[in-house]
């Protein structure tokens, strides 16, 4: 397949001369502005960006910068008449992998571009073949001591050998993908590609082609045909990861696949069959999504065959411990650090808080201690500011739901370390647990408005940050 080249420039000339001279080894595609440039890269997972430095009214270090926010950051150079030390270094520090002066010279210009895609190539070859003999792949890369993990570890054992397509739940930050990677690294599929998807990161217009691929033709700048990630996952494990996010009319087309082990491509009418095993993952309640008819229920019974639901780890606080002194060595490890431990008084604090970014949040709050300790003790000065400015909970068991929260006026443990903006805050998050993440639901639970709700959610951002 072609790597994807992206040329942008307000000059027609320039973008012609450009597209005769490399169209044999790239799919080409161009743009004169930095809007049109934009809606392609929406459409199409570009490989790499040739861009000019002035568009117009526009500059192409504004484009870059849109470019490496992409889920698929295609390899950005800049071009320019105007070329000096100081803008090359801007460039750079834009994400750019290189800085041409025009006249462009078109040998050199073909060398850095090979330069480019293979060095592409390598990375992504790399990666997949680190997924592939990755000693951690599978259950070595999760941790947990606490009866609900174990019986995870456990079905994913029993599970993992078959072909059933499997559905795993759980709030953002549990481990999902890790999971997917354990049934496959255990599967006789593992020798074969594992392909992730974040179906939340892709509008609808570029999911279909991303996940069936298209013919050449088939859409306005569609100038070669692409294979999807089905086709590409053939023989493997294809993820969805935030499978609730897909649209109504994918959801159909997704519904046939599995039904019936065969693909289209956007512009085609000739079936594919595919040997691929799906695995999808939601942070959302797909029964509600159900009921609420944003979810067809034909398909939660195709991708629900086997479910796996990860607990928050505020559900499994005695693996807190395990996991803060695991990530705390892997992260003096990579920064070259000496070993380190967690002190007392900060294995307190980390037992103590509810971890609303769960497993992700608490490695987070790890390499910030093993960054900022000077010595072999992480202490809580080391450790993130919203951990000591959250009080304490005083009873492990004590987390109520947002129901009790409301109803019952004196069901908390009042004590001096408690103070009303905590608890106003905790209300609202089990508020928004029990309702899965709907604001409105959760708002109309709690009594106030949703703009209301809106407002404090973004007082407390880094509390919150998983449902704003």
């Amino acid at each position: 397949m072609l790597p994807v080249l992206l040329i942008v420039d307000d000059e027609k000339s320039t973008r012609d001369a450009l597209r005769l001279a490399l169209e044999d080894d790239y799919e080409v595609y161009a743009a004169a502005n930095g809007k049109a440039a934009r809606a392609i890269m929406e459409s199409e997972p570009v490989d790499i960006l040739l861009t000019d430095l002035r568009l117009g009214g526009e500059s192409g270090m504004e484009l870059i910068d849109y470019a490496r926010s992409l889920p698929h950051a295609p390899t950005c150079i800049m071009m320019t008449a105007y070329g000096s030390a100081d803008t090359a270094a801007e460039a750079r520090r834009h994400g750019a992998y290189y800085f041409l002066t025009k006249p462009l010279n078109l040998d050199e210009v073909e060398l850095l571009l090979r330069r480019a895609a293979h060095t592409r190539s390598l990375e992504q070859e790399n990666r997949e073949l680190s997924t592939r003999l990755s000693p951690v792949s599978g259950l070595d890369a999760m941790m947990g001591d606490s009866p609900a993990m174990q019986s995870i570890f456990n079905r994913v054992r029993q599970v993992a050998p078959t072909t059933a397509t499997v559905l795993i739940e759980g709030e953002t930050g549990t481990g999902k993908e890790l999971v997917a990677r354990a049934l496959h690294s255990l599967s006789p599929r593992a020798s074969a590609k594992f392909v992730a998807v974040n179906c939340a990161a892709l509008s609808p217009q570029l999911m279909e082609s991303e996940l069936f691929g298209h013919e050449k033709g088939a859409f306005t700048g569609a100038l070669q045909r692409r294979v999807g990630r089905f086709e590409e996952a053939d023989g493997g494990t294809l993820f969805l990861d935030e499978i609730g996010e897909i649209d109504i009319p994918t959801q159909v087309k997704l519904l046939r696949v599995l039904a019936e082990r065969s693909i289209e491509r956007v512009g085609s009418n000739e079936p594919i069959a595919v040997n691929v095993r799906v695995v999808a993952a939601t942070n959302r309640h797909l029964e509600e999504m159900v009921r609420e008819g944003t979810f067809r229920q034909d398909l939660y019974q195709r991708l629900n065959v086997i479910s796996l639901h990860l607990p928050p780890l505020r559900e499994r606080t005695g693996d807190i411990v395990l996991l803060a002194n695991s990530f705390v060595q892997d992260f003096c490890r990579e920064n070259n650090k000496a070993p380190k431990s967690l002190s007392r008084a900060a294995l307190e604090l980390l037992s103590a808080y509810s971890w609303p970014g769960n497993v992700r949040q608490l490695r987070t709050a790890m390499e910030h201690g093993v960054v900022m300790s000077e010595n072999e003790l992480v202490t809580p000065a080391d450790l993130p500011d919203y951990l000591s400015a959250a009080p304490r909970e005083q009873a492990r068991g004590g987390h109520v739901d947002a129901q009790s929260a409301l109803h019952t006026e004196f069901g908390l443990d009042f004590t001096p370390s408690f103070n009303l903006e905590y608890i106003e805050r905790q209300t609202i998050l089990r508020a928004l647990q029990h309702t899965g993440g709907n604001r409105s639901a959760a708002a109309e639970l709690l009594g106030i408005n949703r703009r209301t709700l809106q407002r404090k959610m973004a007082a407390a951002r880094e509390i919150f940050h998983q449902y704003l």
